[in-house]
């Protein structure tokens, strides 16, 4: 395989490719060779893997590179992605690295590295070096004594950890969990007993072949399962875990996927009664209603760029207790600025608990305008494609904070270049459903109109 099409793995905020033909053992030890020359403190870095099949080979053979440049390892074994981050956080550590590839399918594999101060390393952030630093082959020399290696469980440390997010007694819900077989379903169980819940376990055995849905609780098809075992068994709510356990997905009482707008607002409203007037941070694409509540419980919204490391930073400068993307990723500060499958899981718990309504009630108070799900648009030229847009439009107040925004007194629109993907992302909401469908109709007719 070319370096050029090599390098096309390394992705905006991780690497992700195909097993065997670009995710390799050899290639993994080049990264841990690289990682190891450019983390910026010394010390111990944190090595963890997921459950698909390969994936412990390719630690194995990061673990190799990393001491082979006299860095020391903890291994901290088979975790969720979110475990890795807590490692690095709680430890004092000089970086971490999960092998996984999220959500992705199982023929996929691929690399989240952080940094000390639990920062993650992107392509702008770091990870540029990194691959140019594989591809070239150009490492230091290797170190004269190689780092040790040694294995820590830190599975009791995590649980304590999220436990602590359980800031008010929780009721005794009943509910379904869609671990869609991944890393959650092995750490759940250490958990689960400690906070008097009826579970209904789903896909809990972790396989990384996805024998029974992909791992994306973002997509519909996926959470079908979970939303007809809510409904039938009549519960409180479902959730459902990416595949390295750093998203969750909330489907209320009647059946209904929680958007990640409506995430955001709950676990933002939880926040602003513990820190009064606090900033909380979100992306471009959260609704227009999340907003405006944020504001109205006396919060201060700061809105970012889609992706992990614009949250994180911007919550550091401004000390913001919480800030969410609408794909799932919910970050704390108590949990040193990282973002938290579980831990988005039980403040939802705390939140639904202090509220003393159904999911579905509380809800439907946050719904003030219709949204399209997120629509992804092939394009020949994206930056052709946000030019017209920006002429059509400009009688509105536009922004370039990611790709472009339009804004209207009643409807928006967003559109932004995949950061994963080779296409453009489409986010647009209204006041009523014949606007919704007219704007979205004349934005969509823009962006393929041939030039």
């Amino acid at each position: 395989m070319s370096n050029q099409d090599l390098a096309t793995i390394f992705k905006a905020y991780d690497i992700r490719g195909t097993v065997g033909e670009q995710l390799t053992p050899d290639f993994t030890y080049k990264v841990g060779r690289a990682l190891a020359d450019y983390l910026p403190v010394l010390g111990s870095v944190a090595v963890g893997y997921d459950m698909r099949p390969d994936s412990a080979a390719l630690a194995q053979a990061l673990r190799d590179g990393l001491t082979k440049q006299g860095r020391p390892v903890i291994d901290i074994g088979r975790v969720t992605s979110d475990m890795i981050y807590f490692a690095v956080g709680k430890f004092g550590l000089a970086g971490g690295a999960v092998v996984t590839a999220s959500h992705n399918p199982g023929k996929d594999n691929g690399l989240k590295i952080y940094r000390d101060g639990v920062r993650a390393v992107g392509l702008a952030s770091g990870l540029a070096q990194i691959r140019d630093a594989v591809l070239a082959e150009n490492f230091k020399p290797a170190a004269t004594t190689a780092g040790t290696m040694i294995a820590r469980d830190i599975t009791k440390e995590w649980v304590e950890h999220c436990l602590t997010f359980v800031t008010t007694p929780l009721k005794p819900f009943r509910i379904a969990i869609d671990a869609g077989n991944g890393m959650a379903g092995a750490i759940l169980p250490h958990i689960l007993p400690k906070l008097g819940l009826d579970v209904k376990e789903m896909y809990f055995e972790p396989d990384g072949t996805f024998p029974n849905h992909e791992a994306n609780p973002q997509k519909l098809e996926n959470l079908q399962d979970l939303i007809e075992t809510v409904k039938r068994d009549q519960l409180d709510f479902g959730l459902a875990f990416d595949g390295d356990g750093d998203r969750a997905v909330l489907v209320d009482d009647l059946g209904r996927s929680v958007s990640g707008s409506d995430f955001i607002a709950l676990a933002a409203k939880h926040y602003l009664k513990l820190h009064p007037g606090a900033t909380i941070v979100h992306e471009v694409r959260t609704s227009r209603a999340a907003r405006e509540l944020i504001s109205e419980w006396g919060g201060q919204p700061f809105r970012v760029k889609a992706g992990r490391i614009y949250i994180g930073e911007a919550m550091r400068e401004r000390d913001a207790p919480f800030g969410g993307e609408t794909s799932g990723h919910l970050f704390f500060k108590d949990n040193y600025f990282a973002d938290s499958g579980l831990i988005g899981a039980l403040v939802a718990m705390v939140a639904l608990s202090e509220s003393g309504e159904r999911l579905s009630t509380l809800i439907d108070t946050y719904h003030r305008y219709l949204m399209i799900p997120e629509m992804n648009l092939k394009v020949a030229d994206a930056v052709d494609v946000l030019t017209r847009l920006a002429e059509h439009f400009q009688d509105g107040i536009q922004d370039r904070l990611d790709g472009l925004t339009g804004n209207y007194p009643d409807w928006l629109f967003n559109l932004r270049v995949s950061n994963t993907e080779p296409v453009v992302r489409l986010n647009l909401e209204a006041n009523d459903q014949a606007l919704l469908e007219a704007k979205t109709s004349e934005v969509v007719g823009i962006i393929k109109e041939e030039k």
